[in-house]
């Protein structure tokens, strides 16, 4: 009986399907998206729950979302914070587009730890939105 091994190589040859895609980023637009988009509901409704309640918790603790803003190195400071911000999809672009949540209120006890919850709801759902994507190339079960 012969056998044939699946390499690496042979994994990466692989086509990715265009589904994978277009759940990659529905899972990155509204947080938990991807796994319900595959019949994954508790882990998609546990996940999404998560990155959404860490975001109003964020809000809630007066962490601001970042923004490109200044010039040079000022810019190149804030650019890692937004990336992260960025991360948790429609809500970023929610905020930014009522202007809530970009208000810097250093003076508050919690701030720090409000950019801290919003910067790691950004970055937890990047995990998610990998996850989601995995699922759908069949490269994760």
């Amino acid at each position: 009986m012969i056998s044939k091994q699946i390499t690496v190589a042979d994994h990466n040859n692989a086509e990715t399907p265009a589904k994978a895609w277009v759940i990659g980023l529905a899972a990155w637009a509204i947080p938990g998206a991807g796994h319900f988009l595959q019949g994954r509901w508790l882990r998609g409704l546990i996940l999404g729950a998560v990155v959404c309640g860490m975001f109003i918790i964020g809000l809630a603790f007066d962490g601001h979302l970042f923004v490109l803003s200044g010039s040079g190195g000022a810019a190149l400071m804030s650019l890692p914070p937004m990336i992260a911000d960025i991360g948790c999809g429609l809500l970023y672009v929610f905020c930014w587009l009522t202007g809530f949540g970009f208000v810097e209120n250093a003076k508050s006890v919690t701030y720090e730890y409000g950019n801290t919850f919003l910067m790691v709801a950004g970055l937890l759902n990047y995990l998610l939105v990998l996850d989601a994507f995995d699922i759908a190339a069949r490269r994760k079960d």
